[in-house]
């Protein structure tokens, strides 16, 4: 069990690299590469870069939930 929240760790945590380097900065980002670039007149942000938020929200919450359900295990492991 252990080898596989940790395996899910390294995977996301790679993914999180990539969606970060993927958000647009102050002067624009590897995202207006792939079509973040065009944006909508009606709101601030694309609705691209909207989707990317929300991947990378989720990507998030996923490896925080690994971060703990791995030291839950080794808690548990190591007191027996």
């Amino acid at each position: 069990m252990t080898i596989a929240v940790s395996t899910v760790l390294v995977v996301t945590s790679l993914a999180l690299v990539l969606l970060i380097l993927l958000h647009r900065g102050k002067g624009g980002g590897l995202s207006s590469m792939f079509g973040g670039g065009v944006s909508s007149n009606l709101s601030g942000s694309s609705i691209a870069e909207k989707n990317l938020d929300r991947i990378t929200i989720a990507t998030g919450v996923i490896w925080f939930a690994c971060i703990v359900t791995l030291g839950l295990l080794l808690k548990t492991t190591a007191g027996s």
